[in-house]
């Protein structure tokens, strides 16, 4: 029988500042059977209500390093459900070392009092090591070391789920580690933050072009992109998201 198909939205295709107008990073897949997040900056939740995708579906949220524009969307969709929503349904929130203090952290210095407040749902936090396959609900997560802010404890994200495998490059530098992730995924997010480079930290254009053939996903879609890699889109070899995209696997 075959599996349901993988829809993905993107939530937020824009980097930390707003380039375009765009809204942080955030990626809704709809499994058929649950929903989850790969990562989630602090517009999320506003994409969500503007799309009518439910937040409370959302089984997992997966965060590929702890800069703001990748995971400080989490504090507020934790807090809708002490205000407004009661959610019963446990939410797991998976991520390098350190997510789950960075959070609670956040959570104490965006909603001061919040932490007291009893949850109506119960939360889960799962800390991954590198190259370690953990199985997470429906999903399989395997991280690869990404080339970002060390401090961050950045990583690249696969994922195996209904038989497709999507795989995320996070914010890094090009590096080996991207060939072993793509192998034969069905779709590759790569953020592409500068069209000209090399640049410190993120991937940029030129750099991609001269190593994409060593990519074995089906798909390469491009993400998380300046001003500069936005005003020359018409020029890309590969499909490049906006907010709201959707993509089928």
């Amino acid at each position: 029988m075959k599996k349901p198909d993988l829809t993905l939205t993107f939530l937020g295709s824009g980097d930390a500042f707003g380039s375009g107008g765009r809204l942080q990073t955030s990626i809704h897949v709809d499994t058929g059977a649950s929903s989850f997040l790969i990562d989630c900056g602090a517009s999320s939740l506003i994409s969500m209500k503007r799309l009518g995708i439910d937040p409370h579906g959302i089984t997992t949220i997966l965060v590929t390093h702890l800069h703001g524009d990748h995971f400080c969307g989490i504090p507020f969709l934790i807090r809708e459900t002490q205000v407004i929503s009661h959610r019963s349904k446990p939410l797991t929130i998976a991520g390098p070392i350190g997510v789950e203090n960075a959070i609670r952290t956040l959570m104490k210095v965006l909603f001061p009092g919040s932490r007291s407040q009893t949850l109506s749902f119960k939360l889960n936090f799962v800390e991954g090591e590198y190259m370690q396959p953990v199985h997470i609900g429906e999903l399989d997560v395997t991280l690869y070391p990404a080339v970002h802010s060390p401090a961050t404890n950045p990583h690249s994200i696969r994922i195996a789920c209904n038989g497709r495998i999507i795989v995320y490059s996070g914010d890094t530098e090009w590096n080996p580690n991207l060939i072993e992730a793509s192998q034969g995924a069905d779709l590759f997010i790569c953020e592409c933050f500068e069209y000209e480079g090399p640049v410190k930290n993120h991937m940029d254009y030129r750099t991609l072009i001269n190593n994409h053939h060593r990519l074995s996903a089906r798909r390469i879609v491009l993400t998380h992109m300046n001003e500069s890699m936005l005003a020359n889109v018409s020029d890309s070899k590969f499909d490049c998201a906006e907010d709201g995209m959707t993509i089928v696997i």
